[in-house]
């Protein structure tokens, strides 16, 4: 039997002063046992890398089809609301041209300025509205019914179409003798179907 002293002499003669000698060195076992080498890291991390870019572009993707939507819902929104406060401010202007008109008529039925003939007491021009009409019984003093004439929104232009006392309610065509009522010359539609022109 072999001593302590024994042993380690005869390991020292088999394997020389390597401790390790005759054993399986720790870390060989490791390599033998199939243990990832540092060859593989770059592959994770590229696996890793374009894991990353095809999440980032299917966001993208559904980002802009997201977009798309709301662009496809907020145009036509912001569409109409804009022709809607047109049609706002036709309704306005319309009411203040013929509040104008009554007001007209009104005093030239009660005798305060003066009627001419054909005009069955109504403003013979819109532009008579905005540089007054002499009053009767006072000297140099006119009576005025508008500032000015207000824009059409939907021309925007100061030209609209008139319609005499004496003429077709259905005909288009002014016959000049006086100012009986207005409406716009544009051919467009409103949200509610019916014409501007019929306002």
């Amino acid at each position: 039997m072999l001593n302590d002293a024994g042993w380690g002499e005869g390991n020292r003669l088999a394997g020389g002063d390597d401790p390790h000698h005759g054993f399986s060195h720790p870390r060989s076992t490791t390599k033998r046992r199939g243990r990832p080498t540092g060859g593989a890291a770059p592959f994770s991390a590229m696996k890793i890398r374009r894991t990353a870019a095809g999440f980032t572009l299917i966001e993208l993707i559904a980002t802009v089809f997201i977009i798309s939507i709301l662009l496809g819902v907020a145009v036509p929104l912001a569409r109409n609301s804009i022709q809607r406060q047109k049609e706002v401010a036709l309704r306005e202007a319309l009411r203040e041209l013929r509040t104008a008109i009554d007001k007209y008529k009104d005093e030239s039925d009660r005798g305060f300025i003066p009627v001419k003939v054909d005009t069955e007491g109504y403003p013979e021009s819109l532009r008579v509205l905005v540089e007054g009409v002499d009053m009767n019984g006072v000297v140099g003093k006119k009576r005025k019914f508008l500032r000015r004439i207000p824009a059409d929104p939907m021309t925007n232009s100061t030209d609209w179409g008139l319609r005499s006392y004496q003429d077709d309610p259905k005909n288009n065509s002014w016959g000049g003798q006086n100012v009986f009522d207005v409406y716009t010359k544009s051919q467009g539609t409103a949200l509610d179907g019916t014409k501007y022109k019929e306002w």
